[in-house]
C-alpha cells in the first residue's frame, strides 16, 4: 500500500504508519474541525496535520525519534492530539497509562516499560521525580506547560525547533513495527503493557469503520481519551466534553447532552457507567438526541435496562452497539441494542450469560477448554462443543502479539499456531457459542467460583439476580470458609432502595428458580461495589471476595 507523509511526499510502498491517515484526511477535508474542546479551542484537520508535523520534527531534534519509548502523560487537550500524532509520525513509541490506576501500579508499569523519554504536564513531572519513576532511564524530558526544576525542554521550545527544520518526511515504519505500548485496565491484577504495532492500529481503524459504517465528515463524542485518537484517522471530528475521564460514572450529564445537541454529534462512545448516568438523566427529563446515528459502549457488559433507557433518547432506527474485546484485541464481536432488547435480554435474566454478538469480519473466535496453564501450541482438539462453556480465544489483525517485558504473561496468553506466524490470544474470558453463531460472555476465567461440588460462572449467576428491579448490580465471589469455598452474592441496590428481609427473600427466590443458582444461599449487601478506574464498570471481585470472607467470619 502507498502511504503519504505530512508534507505530501510518498514513503516506501511497504510502509505502514498509523499517522498516515491524518494527512489523507487533511487533504480530503482540510477546513473541517478535527478536534473541538469544551473550552472552545479547536483545530481543523489541516491544522492538526501541520502542527503534529512541526512537533514531530522538533521531537526528533531533541532525541525522540523512531523506536524511542516515550511516556505521554497529558490531559485531554489540543496538545494531547498533536503530541500523539507527532509521536506516531516520527516513529516513536508512546507509552500510555491511566493515571487513575494507582501510584503503585504506575510505578511498576513505568519501570517495566523502560521509557527513554517523558512528555507530561508539570504535575506528571513532579510525580515522576518524587516517586522515582524509571530513574536513570529517562534521557529526554519535555514539559507541556512551564518548565521547572526538572530541566529538559518545553513543548513550546520543541515546536520552535520543529519550525526551524526543513521539509518533514514521516517515518517509514512497517506493519510489524511497535507503534505504542498501551496498558490494560488492571481489573484482574497489575496492568500489563500490550504491544501495539502500526499494523494493529491500521486494522482497528478499518474494522471499526466497516463494522459501524462510519463515514468521513461525521462528528464523534469520545468520552475515553484513547478512543478519541481514532477519530482523525476515521475522518470524524472529535468533540471532547468537559469531564474527568477517570471518573465516567460521575459525569455531569448536561456536559454530554449539551455539546451533542450544539455540535450535531453523530457518534458517541461511552462506558456502561457513563451511558447509565446520561440515560437516567435523559429519561427523567424527556431528552432526545436526534443527531446521533449510533452509540458505542465497551468496557464491561451493558445491562439491558441501561440500553433500553438510553435508547429512548435516540431516534427509533438508531442503535447502541456493544462491541466485545479487550486492550489486547478490539473489536472481536459486536451486537446492537435492537437484538438485545428483542430477545437476548430474557435469556440473560434466566442465567444464559450476556450475548456479545457475532465475530466481526476478519476475526476468528474459538471457545477452548478451560486451562489455567500455558498452552504450547494450537490444536483442533482444544475446541469445546457448541453450547459448552470454555475460554474465548481470538485470532486476527487487531490482536496484539505480546506484553512488553512480561514474558510469562505473554506465554500464558498466546497460543502459537504450528508451522505459521499466526497465534491465538486467550482473552481470559469464559463463554460459549449458541446454535446461531452468537458468542455469550460468562465472566472472567479468574473469577469463576470453584467449590467442592461445582463451578459457578459469574455473569450467568449474577444475571438472574440482576433481573430484580431493585438491584443495581451484583457480584458473585468465593468466600473462604472452614469447609472450603462458598458462593456468595454481593449486591449493590438502586440508590433509592433499602435492604430488607423481604427483598432478601425475593432475591433468594429468583436464585432458587434456576438450576445453576439454587445453591447460592448467602447474600451480602454492599453500598458501592469497587470498580475499575478506566470505565467505572468492571467489578473488582478479588477485593470483594476478601471483604465477603471477613464479613462472614
Amino acid at each position: 500500500m502507498s502511504l503519504e507523509d505530512g508534507g505530501g511526499a510518498v514513503n516506501k510502498v511497504d510502509s505502514v504508519n498509523i499517522a498516515s491517515h491524518l494527512p489523507a484526511m487533511a487533504r480530503r477535508q482540510p477546513d473541517s474541525p478535527a478536534v473541538t474542546l469544551w473550552s472552545g479551542a479547536s483545530l481543523t484537520f489541516k491544522e492538526l496535520d501541520d502542527a503534529s508535523g512541526v512537533i514531530a520534527r522538533g521531537l526528533e531534534s531533541v532525541g525522540i525519534g523512531r523506536g524511542v519509548r516515550t511516556v505521554l502523560m497529558v490531559k485531554p487537550s489540543i496538545d494531547f492530539f498533536t503530541l500523539t500524532f507527532a509521536l506516531f509520525k516520527c516513529g516513536a513509541v508512546p507509552v500510555v497509562v491511566d493515571p487513575g490506576m494507582g501510584l503503585g501500579n504506575l510505578g511498576v508499569c513505568l519501570a517495566e516499560a523502560q521509557p527513554e523519554a517523558f512528555i507530561g504536564i508539570p504535575q506528571a513531572h513532579a510525580a515522576r521525580i518524587v516517586l522515582r519513576w524509571a530513574p536513570g532511564r529517562i534521557r529526554t524530558k519535555v514539559t507541556v506547560g512551564r518548565r521547572w526544576f526538572w530541566g529538559g525542554h518545553t513543548l513550546r521550545g520543541v515546536s520552535h525547533r520543529g519550525r526551524a527544520q526543513g521539509d518533514y518526511v514521516m517515518a517509514s515504519t512497517n506493519a510489524d513495527e511497535t507503534a505504542a505500548i498501551l496498558f490494560t485496565s488492571g481489573s484482574t491484577g497489575v496492568p500489563k503493557g500490550a504491544v501495539y504495532t502500526h499494523g494493529n492500529f491500521s486494522a482497528q481503524v478499518e474494522m471499526i469503520r466497516d463494522t459501524y459504517d462510519i463515514q468521513p465528515g461525521e462528528k464523534d463524542m469520545p468520552t475515553f481519551p484513547l478512543f478519541a485518537l481514532f477519530d482523525p484517522a476515521l475522518g470524524m471530528s472529535a468533540v471532547i466534553p468537559e469531564m474527568d475521564a477517570t471518573r465516567p460514572a460521575a459525569v455531569n450529564p448536561e456536559n454530554i447532552i449539551e455539546p451533542i445537541l450544539r455540535h450535531g454529534v453523530t457518534n458517541m462512545f461511552g462506558s456502561p457507567a457513563l451511558i447509565d448516568k446520561v440515560g437516567r438523566y435523559g429519561e427523567a427529563r424527556g431528552v432526545k438526541l436526534p443527531t446521533l446515528q449510533r452509540a458505542i459502549s465497551a468496557g464491561a457488559p451493558m445491562p439491558a435496562r441501561v440500553l433500553e433507557r438510553f435508547s429512548k433518547m435516540l431516534s427509533p432506527d438508531v442503535q447502541v452497539f456493544t462491541p466485545y474485546g479487550a486492550t489486547e484485541s478490539l473489536p472481536v464481536c459486536s451486537i446492537g441494542s435492537r437484538e438485545v432488547l428483542a430477545g437476548t435480554r430474557q435469556e440473560t435474566d434466566q442465567g444464559a450469560g450476556v450475548c456479545v454478538g457475532r465475530p466481526v469480519k476478519g476475526m476468528t473466535v474459538e471457545v477452548i477448554r478451560i486451562d489455567d496453564e500455558p498452552i504450547e501450541a494450537w490444536s483442533e482438539v482444544l475446541r469445546v462443543p457448541q453450547g459448552e462453556v470454555g475460554e474465548i480465544a481470538v485470532k486476527g489483525p487487531v490482536v496484539t502479539r505480546s506484553y512488553f517485558n512480561r514474558e510469562a504473561a505473554t506465554k500464558l496468553a498466546k497460543i502459537p499456531v504450528p508451522d505459521s506466524s499466526e497465534f491465538y490470544h486467550r482473552m481470559g474470558d469464559l463463554g460459549y457459542f449458541d446454535d446461531v453463531g452468537r458468542l455469550w460472555f460468562c465472566g472472567r476465567k479468574s473469577h469463576r467460583v470453584i467449590t467442592s461440588s461445582e463451578t459457578y460462572y459469574t455473569i450467568p449467576c449474577e444475571g438472574v439476580f440482576n433481573a430484580h428491579p431493585k438491584v443495581f448490580r451484583s457480584a458473585l465471589v468465593g468466600a473462604k470458609r472452614s469447609a472450603g469455598i462458598d458462593p456468595v452474592l454481593v449486591v449493590e441496590l438502586e440508590a433509592d432502595t433499602q435492604e430488607s428481609s423481604e427483598l432478601r427473600q425475593e432475591l433468594l427466590a429468583l436464585g432458587a428458580a434456576q438450576p445453576h443458582t439454587k445453591k447460592i444461599q448467602t447474600l451480602l449487601f454492599h453500598k458501592s461495589l469497587p470498580v475499575d478506574i478506566r470505565h467505572n464498570s468492571k467489578i473488582f471481585r478479588e477485593k470483594l471476595a476478601v471483604w465477603a470472607t471477613e464479613r462472614l467470619q
